[in-house]
This record gives structure tokens, sequence and C-alpha cells, in this order.
């Protein structure tokens, strides 16, 4: 069914196409076949009435047929079934009509088998609303005629026709062939239909079926990848642990300067492995949809100053000037919305803007493009003087695990992930990164953000009182629940630094007798233990009998990739957490934090 007809085309093949619904054919092909069927009926009683010399009649048959054919001629040229059916119908109203009141004056069985016709045809072809149309455009004129008739005796001046019997066999007889075409056409048409329906809704349960296994597999293959990258996580950041923090505790030794040097690349380099495996997490975290945004308060001169402190000298390092400008306008402002976000961001493109620059520099801007009041609309632009990109592949370098060439992943590295990650987020929050970028010139990342402002007045920078001096922790009881021997060496020789002596437990069942037995200050909580973890160790600690033991701060060390770690860590009564491989500073200062704010006494 090719539905490509020309004006010359007659046959019913053309006419039809796969586009078309089955009713749709359904009805060209009782019009194709019906109009034809009409033309032979016409055609013989043309015939008929002309030879006895009925002129009105043998007028009226004309008419008919030559509209008949008209109608035929344009449905396979052009086969709007609607404007056919209609043009159909209207004439075959006005037809009637003219034969109640005119043609014959009576109302006989042929005028009946031409209503009923009309009501079946109207039915079928243009649904309700124009079927009860045409039904009462033939019945209340003819009923209307029945009436006057009976009432007074309808005359005109005009002397009506009468069929001989010939003509009234012929035309009853066609009357009825076409009623019970119509008829057997549309039950046929409607018991395919009925049942290619009924294929079709069983053929649907059966997909319906496949989709929600396919949902479950889906869902059972999401969990599977999650537990997948949560072991990997804890497997691979447990080694790392181990060779960062032994690198940090070698360097707060006052090594030599070739021991340094050999210390520092040896951190480097496990800091970009951590790098690479926290891009990828981070990344399956964002197509999750696991992300949420937090809302708190920041300063922005403040957070890029951090930001930008330990990549300046990155930038140093390989010669290139780095300048940072941040408009006076926002250092004095605090706002709301998520820091940690901003900072993966901006990192992001400044570590890639330093990665693919040579010689140059390196430009950091941060400006307020529109001040309304209680919301800034703030821009971030990260400019370089590197290799630049092609315009062909600048939606490339935006896609998971993809660099603009196979060399520029061979000679720069990366997993790809960088420039992916960056721009999930900022679609997260409606917002799309805008390139300029030419080859062998450089490259110029920006973005705009609506950051609300608070009213909070910026407080003046405060003394770092974390590191006054060791002895503020050495009178202090930790108990470690760890079971990997390298990350208890590691805490042994962390703590010691700071005058302190750990006990430890191989696993959360040994931590909750220690604690039962033995006074301590704070506990460090391992979450994958043997015979009992670290969540339902904690979640035992809190329903001890002993007010304070079972109030104790509880630190979580955690080297897993769970999205909903933190909710589980708070959830099984843990105070806060620290991830693997942590910065000795930030686990100093927590530990500092809780057993201060632990330190009032207990009411009972």
């Amino acid at each position: 069914m090719t539905g490509k007809a020309s004006f010359f085309n007659f046959s019913l093949r053309n006419i039809l196409n796969s586009s078309q619904s089955f009713l749709d054919q359904a009805r060209i092909r009782l019009l194709y076949y019906g109009l034809m069927l009409v033309m032979f009926g016409l055609g013989v009683l043309l015939s008929n009435v002309y030879l006895k010399g009925q002129t009105m009649l043998t007028y009226t048959f004309s008419f008919m047929l030559v509209g008949v054919v008209a109608l035929f001629k344009y449905l396979t040229w052009k086969p709007n079934w609607h404007r056919v059916s209609h043009g159909l119908l209207v004439m075959a109203t006005l037809i009637n009509l003219v034969n109640v009141f005119v043609t014959m004056q009576d109302v006989n069985l042929i005028t009946v088998q031409a209503i009923i016709a009309v009501i079946v045809f109207s039915f079928y072809m243009l649904g309700q609303s124009w079927g009860i149309f045409y039904s009462l455009a033939n019945m209340l004129p003819v009923l209307g005629f029945m009436v006057l008739q009976f009432e007074t005796n309808y005359f005109i001046d005009f002397k009506p026709e009468r069929l001989d019997q010939t003509t009234i066999i012929i035309s009853v007889f066609a009357n009825f062939i076409l009623i019970v075409f119509v008829q057997s056409h549309f039950y046929s048409a409607f018991i395919a239909n009925i049942k290619e329906f009924k294929e079709a809704s069983e053929e649907q349960s059966g997909l319906n079926v496949q989709l929600e296994q396919a949902i479950q597999k889906a869902e059972k293959s999401s969990q599977a990848k999650s537990e997948f990258l949560s072991t990997m996580s804890h497997e691979i950041r447990t080694p790392l642990n181990a060779v960062i923090g032994m690198t940090n505790l070698m360097l707060m030794n006052s090594p030599r300067p070739d021991q340094r040097e050999n210390l520092d690349i040896l951190k480097f380099s496990a800091t970009n492995l951590l790098a690479i495996v926290n891009d990828v997490l981070d990344f399956n975290k964002i197509e999750s949809g696991k992300v949420v945004f937090e809302k708190i308060r920041f300063n922005l001169g403040e957070l890029m100053e951090n930001i930008c402190g330990g990549l300046i000298i990155k930038a140093e390092e390989k010669g290139l000037t780095f300048k940072l400008s941040v408009d006076n306008a926002l250092k004095n402002k605090v706002f709301i919305g998520d820091p940690t976000r901003i900072t993966q961001i901006i990192f992001n493109l400044i570590s890639n803007a330093i990665k693919f620059t040579q010689q140059g520099n390196i430009w950091v801007r941060v400006s307020c493009i529109e001040d309304r009041h209680n919301t800034n609309t703030v821009k971030f632009s990260v400019k370089d003087t590197g290799i630049g990109i092609e315009q062909k592949n600048l939606e490339v370098i935006f896609e998971p695990f993809a660099q603009e060439s196979v060399t520029t992943t061979r000679q720069y590295g990366g997993t790809g992930l960088g420039l992916a990650i960056v721009k999930r987020l900022l679609e997260l929050q409606g917002r799309q990164m805008k390139v300029t970028s030419k080859v062998g010139v450089g490259s110029e990342f920006s973005f705009s953000m609506e950051l609300p402002v608070s009213t909070e007045v910026v407080p003046e920078a405060e003394t770092d009182h974390l590191l006054i001096n060791n002895e503020n922790l050495s009178s202090l009881q930790i108990l470690i629940a760890e079971d990997n021997v390298v990350n208890v060496m590691l805490m042994k020789k962390l703590l010691s630094k700071w005058k302190i002596t750990p006990t430890i437990a191989e696993n959360g069942e040994r931590a909750i007798q220690l604690l039962q037995y033995g006074n301590f200050d704070i506990i460090l909580m391992d979450l994958q233990m043997p015979v009992m973890n670290g969540f339902d160790a904690a979640t035992e600690i809190r329903r001890l009998p002993d007010p304070r033991k079972a109030n104790i701060p509880i630190i979580a060390l955690t080297a897993s990739a769970l999205f909903d770690i933190k909710e589980k860590v708070y959830a099984s009564g843990m105070n806060d957490y620290v991830s693997k491989p942590f910065k000795p500073e930030e686990l100093f200062e927590k530990i500092q934090s809780l057993v201060t704010l632990n330190a009032e006494p207990v009411k009972v």
C-alpha cells in the first residue's frame, strides 16, 4: 500500500497506506466499492426511467449519477473519506427531500429505505454527532410532510411522477443490497478490529510482563552496581588510606630534602589515584539522581581563595601565571548555596586548565552581573592559554569517559569524567556551561549561578584554635574499632603524634565489650568489619544502660561509596564520619569538637 495516487488513478491500492488506521481503511474500502455499486444501480434506474419518458426522474437520476462519479473520482485521487462521506450524504438528503416534496409528493418504501441507508451510513462513517445530524435532516422534513399531507391534503402546482413496478422493484432491490453491503462490511471490519485489539491487548500484556521483569532486572543490576562500587571503593580506598596516611606521617617527621621530594611524589601519585576513584564514584552518584544540593551560608571570596590555594602552587610548578579575581562587591556578602558543589565545579575547571596549558596564564574570574538585593547572579569564568579545542569537539568533551582525542588521553591522562561531572551538576541546577576556544590559543569555560544573599554580617577572620598544642588531646581515651592491620598501625602512628595511645577492637562486638568494662572519651568506628559491623555496633552502644557510655561520641571511618552512607551513619546513632583516606587535621578537628561538646555533665 503505497498511498501515492495521481488524478488519473482508479486503483484502491494507491489510496491506502499504512499510516491509516484499520477503521479508516475499512471506511475507504466501503466508499470505493459502495460508490461503484451505487453507480451501477443508478445506471440501471436511469436507463429504465429514460426509456419510459419520465423526465423529472431522468434528471434526478442523472444528477445523482454525475455526483456519485465525481465523488468516486475525488476519492481515488485524494482519499479524504470525511469529505466524500459528507458530499454523498448531502446529495442523498437533497434528493430525498426533492423526491418527497416535489418529484413524487409522497412517502413510499423507497423513501424509507433511503432514509435508513443515510442513517446507517452516517453513523458508521462520521460518528454519533454527524449521524444524529443527518438522521434528523432526513427524518424531520419527511415527518413534517406526512403531517402536512394528513392535515391539509398537501398540493403544489407540479404534477408528481409515478413509478412503475419495474422501477420500484429495481430501486427496492438496489437499496436493500446497499444497506446489506454497508452492514456486512462494517460488521466484518468491527469483528476484525476487535480481534486485532484483543491480540494487541494480549501482546501488550506480554510486553508489560517483560517490562516489569526488565525493570526488576535493572533495579537488581543497579543495586548490584552500587554494592560493587561500594566494595571496590572500600577495597581501593583502604590501601590508599594507608599510603596517603603513612606519607603524611613521614612528612610530619621533618624528612631530609631528598626524602621529602620522594614523599611528595608518592603523595601526589596517591592523591591523583584517589581523585580518579572519586570521579568515577561521584559521576555514578550524579547519574543515579542521588545528588542533593545543600543550602548553607558561605563566603564566596574565602571559598575561591581556598579552592585556588593549592591549585596556584600546582600552576606555578609548571611555570604558569595564575590570577584570581573576585569582585569586591561579592567579598562582603554571605551567600546561601552548596559550596561543596561549587568547589567541585571550579576545581575541575581549573585543574583542566592547568593540565592542558604548558605555558602562559590561567585566569579565574568571579564577577557580579546582576544584584537584586536579596539575590545575586554571579558569573564564574576560567580562562587559559592552553592547547584549545576544535569547534567540532566542543560537545564531545562533556560526554562521560570521553576526551577530545586518543592523543589527548595518552599525553595528558585523566578519566574524561571531570567536565561530564561539571555539566551534570550545572544541568541539575538549571544552568549551562558556555565554552569559547581556539586551537593553539586557549579556552574559556564560564557559567552563571543565582545565589541568594544572607542578611548575616560577614564575620571577621578568627584565629585558628585547632592545633594550639598536642596537650589538648593527650589525655583522651580513644577506642578504635578496626579490623585492617595496616589501618590500625596507621591510626596508632597518627595518634602517637598527638600523644594518644588508643585501645584497639578488631570488630564491633569486641568494641562493645571493651566499652562496657572501660572508660573512653570517643570511638573511631570502621563500618565494614567481621562478626559485627560498625552500624550494628553503634546501634547497640546507644542502647547501653549507662547514659554516659550510651552517649559516647562515635566517628565513623568509612571507605564506602554508597550514596546514602551519610544517612545510614546518622541513623545508626553515630555523630559524624570521616571518609578514608582522611586528612589528619580533619580528624583532629572532629575529635576535638565532639569531645568538647560531650564534656558537659550528662543529666540523668
